[in-house]
């Protein structure tokens, strides 16, 4: 039987490497699987070596203050993995780990094929890093289309394959109408993934909410969390006053409201893009220790945080970032959009034309369990 260990580094990543496994799975039902991963992962029945939680950081610093820890995990996976000796090591996302691991792995056995999705970020920072992974990876699944010249330049096997986040799903859609709040506009807040990100913006979303229910009566907010972050999410909702408010995790249920809502407060990363996917006009929060902004702005070579905007150059979706992350100017931002439907309209074309030039030709799980497929019977 052949064997696949599926390594992700976070729940984004983990959702990522479902939509691709399950597209697998309906291709061959032959293949076993293990994996570093989520409650995403885990609903496809594959189990995880450990908790994903154990192995998600944020910023530069945080990753300094735990390096023996997230060295010790990395030779922990690594061992796990030379241990159940897949055909394929499938690695998503979260570079700075599920990197360092394959690169040991293929050091350890050059036979097993190495499979990265969501290509690092190289046209924003550290562009020397490809010469390196070269060595140790046999193909990279690439979700935008302009990244391909950067691997071909290093001669990097490689398929554009195009962003799940971003195709029309065509599974039936969950019944949530009887369970929406009557007589509100429903408006969606996205304050990440990962713990660190939440302890974050969380605060400030809260806050924003509060300064909406001091002028305006006939809005509800639903706070779009992970499986892993729920219950913190809703321990710190339940101390509050906040009766037009609520936590939601299940996906169905999520694309549901998102559908049903006005607008979105989201922190920058991939789930803008399913937010545009949905025609829901948005802008776009995030906040970074002093420190780590500082960094981070010494090493990246783009003016944008957002995707849509990088690849317009210019600021298609707000951006409201470091000291403009504050719940007074997301506020006055969303009440600005609400008060102008022009600004609206002319996003969402704006928004729409840019996904339907960055799509791919069927579908992202489609084509990179095509790629996998090939690995397999090679």
């Amino acid at each position: 039987m052949k064997k696949i260990f599926v390594l992700t580094g976070e729940p984004s990543g983990d959702k990522l490497a479902s939509t691709v496994i399950a597209n697998l799975k309906n291709k061959n039902s032959e293949i076993k699987y293990l994996s570093v991963g989520g409650s995403n992962l885990k609903k496809l029945g594959i189990s995880s070596i450990y908790e994903l939680k154990e192995i998600t950081y944020l910023g530069f610093t945080s990753v300094i203050l735990n390096i023996f820890k997230i060295r010790k995990k990395i030779n922990q996976t690594v061992e796990e993995i030379i241990k159940f000796n897949p055909d394929i090591l499938f690695s998503v996302d979260s570079p700075d780990f599920t990197l360092r691991v394959a690169e040991k792995v293929k050091k350890i056995k050059s036979n097993i094929k190495t499979v990265h999705y969501v290509a690092p970020q190289v046209w924003i920072w550290r562009k020397n890093r490809l010469k390196k992974i070269k060595k140790f990876i046999d193909h990279i699944l690439l979700l935008f289309d302009f990244e391909k010249k950067y691997f071909d330049d290093e001669n990097i096997k490689n398929t554009f394959v195009g962003h799940p986040l971003i195709e029309k799903k065509i599974n039936s859609k969950t019944i949530i109408d009887n369970l929406l709040p009557k007589d509100k506009k429903i408006i969606s807040l996205f304050p990440g993934s990962r713990k660190s990100e939440t302890l974050i913006l969380l605060p400030i979303l809260i806050n924003f909410v509060e300064l909406m229910n001091k002028k305006h009566k006939n809005y509800f907010f639903y706070l779009h969390a992970t499986e892993e972050n729920k219950d913190s999410i809703l321990d710190i909702i339940k101390k509050t006053n906040i009766e037009n408010i609520d936590v939601i995790s299940e996906e169905n249920i999520k694309s549901d409201i998102l559908s049903k809502s006005i607008f979105a407060v989201s922190k920058s990363g991939t789930v803008s893009l399913q937010i545009c996917n949905a025609n829901i006009p948005s802008i776009i929060i995030y906040k970074l220790s002093f420190i780590n902004f500082m960094i981070f702005k010494l090493l990246v070579n783009v003016k944008f945080a957002n995707i849509i905007n990088i690849i317009n150059n210019r600021e298609v979706i707000p951006e409201l970032l470091q000291n403009e992350c504050n719940a007074e100017e997301i506020y006055k931002t969303v009440i600005y959009f609400l008060k102008n439907p022009e600004l609206i309209k002319k996003q969402l074309v704006e928004c729409n034309k840019t996904l339907e030039g960055i799509k791919s030709k069927t579908s992202s799980s489609d084509e990179s369990s095509t790629v996998l497929s090939s690995y397999l019977v090679s």
